[in-house]
């Protein structure tokens, strides 16, 4: 009897409080950052207002018809959407579908959906005279010049996410170690390295410092930089040095990596310095590396052909 009342639970509950028990599960007892509870919030309410256009209120009413429906929908978005955002939103979904199933709830299956096919990421770096002319622009002996110096080493050298060097505080740096322990995506703990251009740019940045705020990286106004901020000073210095490629923080997280494999890391070690969870994300890096390989063929190939 207790099964029957489930069952009947479970085929009138409605997709908007499926929604709101899932992000609070995520937030709550899987301890998601906020950026991947917000990202989750985007998605899912995008698919919210499809399925309230489509008079379908009830999880049990969510079957592959609805989500193909929902698949042409964000093709004919204008502007277009690309294939890997579109993707981001099927993931969503299936994350949400995977939280009802263990929760014994009759709903479409998540593995049903399939993800879009992409090509291989086009990642665009610096060449090595960009990446100077970058690394040395911000000159002013300034608190906002060192600091935005002391932020271009940073990221180069350490591969930091945007959201994970804007959540530092100065007492998670070690300067004299040249190391240090960042929380990650996933709450995944890794540790991460200063070069010794970095840590002389840290130095010089916090020694101008006069403020008490905890915040490693701050304004003119003392309060600690948002993401976006740092954004727009890596734009702004990739402007003075000359650069006209789009520059941002995981422009330089790309470089980090690539610079790596290019001088002989393995990909496993890049993999844990980045703090990707699975080694397929890290192997996108690859194919540009592996442009050198036209310069081994070409130096050792065919030497050992009669003339």
């Amino acid at each position: 009897m207790a099964m029957d009342n489930k069952i009947s639970y479970n085929r009138f509950m409605t997709i908007v409080t499926a929604i709101r028990q899932f992000l609070e599960h995520e937030d709550i007892e899987k301890g998601h950052s906020q950026l991947t509870i917000r990202n989750y919030e985007t998605y899912l309410r995008k698919f919210l207002e499809f399925c309230e256009k489509q008079k379908v209120t009830d999880i049990d009413k969510v079957n592959q018809e609805l989500i193909r429906q929902f698949r042409l929908h964000l093709s004919q978005i204008s502007p277009p959407l690309k294939k890997n955002t579109r993707n981001y939103y099927l993931i969503a979904l299936r994350s949400w579908l995977k939280y009802l199933q263990k929760r014994d709830f009759k709903v479409l299956s998540a593995e049903k959906i399939e993800l879009a096919k992409v090509g291989e990421r086009d990642i665009d770096i610096l060449a090595p005279e960009e990446l100077d002319r970058l690394l040395t622009a911000s000159k002013e002996n300034t608190m906002i010049g060192l600091r935005n110096k002391a932020i271009l080493e940073m990221l180069f050298s350490t591969g930091l996410r945007l959201a994970e060097i804007a959540c530092l505080n100065k007492s998670d740096i070690d300067l004299t170690q040249k190391e240090f322990s960042i929380r990650g995506k996933g709450d995944k703990v890794r540790l991460v390295f200063l070069s010794d251009s970095a840590r002389t740019a840290l130095e010089n940045y916090l020694s101008k410092r006069q403020d008490e705020n905890s915040a490693l990286f701050i304004n003119k106004f003392s309060s600690r930089l948002t993401p976006r901020s740092i954004e727009r000073a890596v734009k702004q210095i990739a402007r003075q040095a000359g650069i006209s490629k789009k520059v941002t923080p995981h422009l330089l997280r790309h470089q980090f990596a690539t610079d790596l494999l290019s001088s002989g890391a393995d990909i496993r070690s890049v993999q844990t310095l980045l703090g990707h969870s699975s080694i397929t994300t890290t192997q996108i890096y690859t194919h540009i590396t592996n442009r050198d390989l036209r310069d081994v063929h070409s130096a050792f190939h065919g030497k050992q052909r009669r003339k």
